[in-house]
């Protein structure tokens, strides 16, 4: 589950790490008003007005911008909210800004100079430790930098079941160039970002840029939060942030219905039980020349109302011109599956207007198949896994 910046900055602020203070605001008016609250609260002469989307790039789809002036926040907001923003990160389409975040400006005049950094704190799936992984080159795509100076990037992996320890932050600060308070701040910075990290039950953070202030203060300028979805149930509060606006439809509805559902923008239909398979299912689409437009787990209990749910959701692709139902009967046998087709068919009526293709194989799979033949429905049944493939291919080519 994503959060928005504001939603992630004031995670980690809960857990003592410094933030660029802002407030949210979903129309021109209470932004101007936000832009009052923190000129009083902080001294901010000019604000930084951010779009609140899931997706990065925003300050290139211009949705990061200054505000020098209160007729320039309402100006900016104005603008800004209702639109549809298009970053790198998001689809052709963008996404639409249903709120912004005022914020204070940070970059104000001193001695020194400000500086930008990357950090990110992540699982290393390879070693299975956690890993902080940061750089010079603030501001930046951390991707840019990996490409170009990949010996700006450092990484510093931490043990879960001893955490990070202080030469760990430490090190980090250090190989950052910092020294004096800067360093201190720093290290508190790290060592905060990495509890909030652990005890939230996160997936990612990534703070991009963390701002080294004029007078030496560490804090996070903007924040991407991931929280691990399947932890969520021992966070009710942070379950509570998720804005269903930022994500599919359709993988909205299938989620409410117990189904595991990814919206891919190929032209076949999947219905797959088990991951592994529905893998497998979407190569041999790809093998038979189409586009899968789906991957969609059904799982163990693939009954009459979980198929009919299933086939819905589904249809409600435009662009798909075809579905495979790919069933392994184990647990579930598969003439139990057959029927729960058949039934779905019979409750939809006209609703399935595209050729469905349906290979069930494992228990009672021979049964199941003449279950379909003898249903008179106009469903297209095979047994291996290759006469699926020239199934699919032959309703495509028709």
């Amino acid at each position: 589950m994503n959060l928005h910046e504001y939603q992630g900055k004031e995670l980690l602020n809960s857990f003592g790490v410094r933030i660029q203070r802002g407030i949210v605001a979903d129309n021109h008016k209470k932004a101007v008003e936000a832009a009052k609250q923190l000129a009083t609260e902080t001294g901010t002469g000019w604000w930084v007005v951010k779009a609140q989307i899931h997706a990065g790039g925003r300050g290139k789809g211009g949705g990061v911008k200054l505000a020098k002036s209160l007729a320039e926040i309402e100006t900016i907001s104005e603008s800004m909210i209702g639109m549809m923003l298009k970053t790198p990160q998001t689809s052709a389409e963008g996404k639409k800004v249903h709120q912004v975040l005022v914020a204070e400006d940070v970059y104000y005049p001193g001695e020194n100079e400000p500086d930008e950094y990357y950090m990110s704190v992540l699982l290393n799936r390879a070693t299975g430790k956690n890993m902080i992984m940061y750089s010079t080159e603030g501001g930046m795509d951390i991707e840019a930098v990996a490409e170009k100076t990949p010996h700006l990037i450092f990484t510093e992996e931490i043990d879960p079941l001893i955490g990070l320890q202080p030469f760990q932050a430490r090190k980090v600060a250090f190989n950052l160039g910092l020294s004096g308070g800067a360093l201190k701040e720093m290290i508190k910075f790290v060592t905060s970002l990495y509890t909030a990290f652990v005890k939230s039950d996160a997936s990612l953070f990534e703070i991009n840029p963390v701002l080294k202030t004029s007078d030496d203060k560490i804090l996070a300028v903007d924040s991407k939060v991931t929280l691990d979805d399947n932890a969520l149930f021992r966070h009710k509060d942070l379950a509570a942030l998720r804005d269903l606006r930022e994500e599919n439809d359709i993988e909205v509805e299938a989620n409410a219905a117990g189904l595991n559902y990814v919206d891919l923008d190929g032209n076949v239909g999947c219905m797959v039980n088990g991951a592994g398979l529905a893998m497998s299912t979407m190569d041999l689409i790809k093998q038979s020349g189409g586009e899968p437009a789906n991957f969609l787990d059904v799982g163990g209990t693939a009954d009459a109302k979980r198929v009919e749910t299933a086939f819905r959701i589904i249809l409600q692709d435009d662009n798909v011109k075809a579905i495979l139902v790919n069933i392994f009967g184990g647990i579930v046998r598969c003439d139990r599956v057959a029927q729960g087709i058949i039934d779905a068919f019979i409750n939809m009526g006209d609703a399935i207007k595209v050729p469905i293709i349906v290979r069930l194989q494992g228990t009672n799979a021979i049964e199941a198949k003449q279950l379909i033949d003898a249903s008179g429905l106009d469903v297209i049944s095979a047994t291996e896994f290759q006469e699926a493939a020239d199934k699919v291919k032959e309703v495509l080519a028709s």
